[in-house]
């Protein structure tokens, strides 16, 4: 499960436990569930209370280690398992839009392994940092004989830039570990431990959510920013005629 705590203007949004953290239907809506309450939050725009910032955090050895693959397969019949699977795979979408959609920047601290729906979770936010001293990055799809559902593609094509590095991730199943990470522009920060790793998500929440932007306005260039992923999950997309009004609004 998750938990959502506020410290100053950063909304901190824990994976509990010391499990896999797999994203199973509980988990899933336990955490739109805090999306839900941090969007409703005053401070979710500059002009209810100030600007803010989330942080997402997982204690334990994973941040996540993706959808519940146990659960799946407990159905008995390979059909069946596919169909529990692709349930998860449609209930997790609104997760991602959450995310895209959030009024504030968001900052993944990947404490811990990240794995095929765990990364697209991590990829959702603004910033991704990493520990460097254990853990790794991989979608593990392709080893388990799975297909990319759409949105996936979407999250990866947009936020895994580089050919070279899409390509591994995507067609070699390449487990990256935070250093190559880095270099190849999937990760923005590399710390130390997992508590470091965590302190310098803090302190770069701390640090955007002190600019006071107005959360409508963030949300709105986010989505401009990322169109195949918000059209892959979703979310309609502003006119310009929108964006123009949202902008002399504030005038």
């Amino acid at each position: 499960m998750c938990t959502l705590e506020k410290r100053g203007r950063v909304f901190v949004l824990t994976l509990t436990g010391d499990g896999e953290h797999r994203l199973d239907a509980d988990l899933i809506s336990s955490l739109r569930s805090a999306l839900a309450t941090v969007r409703s939050s005053p401070s979710s725009s500059a002009k209810g209370g100030g600007g803010a910032a989330l942080v997402t955090v997982a204690e334990g050895r994973f941040f996540s280690n993706g959808f519940d693959l146990a659960w799946a397969n407990a159905a008995g019949s390979l059909s069946a398992a596919r169909a529990r699977l692709g349930s998860l795979v449609a209930l997790f979408a609104p997760v991602v839009a959450d995310f895209f959609s959030l009024p504030m920047p968001t900052i993944a601290a990947v404490t811990g392994h990240a794995a095929a729906a765990g990364l697209l979770l991590a990829l959702s936010h603004d910033y991704v940092l990493m520990r460097g001293d254990r853990g790794v990055l991989y979608m593990s799809e392709l080893n388990l004989g799975l297909t990319f559902p759409p949105y996936f593609m979407a999250v990866m094509r947009e936020k895994i830039t580089y050919p070279r590095a899409l390509r591994d991730v995507a067609l070699r199943a390449s487990k990256i570990a935070a250093k190559e990470a880095k270099e190849r522009g999937i990760v923005d920060r590399v710390c130390g431990g997992a508590a470091e790793t965590a302190e310098e998500a803090m302190r770069l929440g701390e640090e955007l959510a002190a600019k006071n932007w107005d959360g409508g306005v963030y949300a709105s260039i986010r989505m401009s920013t990322f169109p195949e992923i918000c059209r892959a999950v979703g979310l309609v997309e502003e006119s310009d005629e929108q964006k123009q009004n949202k902008v002399v609004s504030k005038l």
